[in-house]
């Protein structure tokens, strides 16, 4: 049937708190692990997460998802193609953090390597080691690292919600491991929280609501 486009899976950065991602969901590490999240709710939905578990320690490797042997026989992967509608394209963007992510978590993709973070055009060759270094926010724990030392107080300033939570250079990469590990256990898990009353939620659309124009104004 086609009638129009229909979302069977979704997933969201700001889903990433619940696997303790709580800071920088906007960056390339967490687009990884939204990707993730999304393939890991997308197979266990169709009941295909425990044949197709993807990249399960993240390498920085190229891969694609090929079939699983089964007690029923061969078992092909799901299938799904990107598409980037006016995303940036150019090498290095989170569109294809994302796009690896879902990979690693066991969707077939059809893709190359060419956009990823470490790839070379001119040798034409990946670096892993530079991809996985992105996967797990190697490259905010290098930035963290050097703003620390060269200017403490932007440092504070900019990375304010890390300082509050005792999240160090040295402690991202266990953040993010931890993540995923985290989302192939339960992709299903909600942020846990008091939810909002009715009163609590009318103040709340409030702060976005237009005030109307007087005659004079118009």
């Amino acid at each position: 049937e086609i009638s129009g486009d229909k979302v069977f899976s979704a997933a969201y950065a700001h889903e990433l708190p619940a696997f303790g991602i709580k800071h920088g969901l906007t960056n390339w590490s967490a687009a990884y692990a939204t990707g993730l999240l999304l393939a890991r709710r997308t197979l266990s939905k169709l009941g295909l997460d425990k044949e197709f578990t993807g990249v399960e320690e993240a390498d920085g490797e190229f891969t694609l998802t090929e079939a699983a042997e089964t007690d029923d026989g061969e078992r092909r992967p799901f299938k799904a193609f990107l598409d980037v509608g006016l995303a940036r394209t150019s090498t290095g963007a989170r569109v294809f953090g994302a796009m690896k992510g879902a990979s690693d978590g066991g969707i077939l993709i059809p893709h190359n390597e060419k956009r990823f973070p470490g790839y070379d055009m001119e040798s034409k060759e990946l670096d892993a080691e530079t991809l996985k270094r992105y996967i797990f926010g190697g490259h905010v724990a290098e930035y963290m690292e050097t703003l620390a030392d060269d200017d403490e107080e932007r440092y504070k300033s900019q990375f304010q919600q890390y300082v509050d939570d005792d999240v160090e250079a040295d402690g991202v990469e266990d953040m993010y491991t931890e993540a995923h590990a985290a989302i192939r256990e339960d992709p299903w898990k909600k942020v846990e929280g008091s939810k909002k009353t009715k009163e609590e939620w009318k103040a709340e659309s409030l702060k976005y609501k237009t005030a109307r124009l007087t005659k004079e104004e118009k």
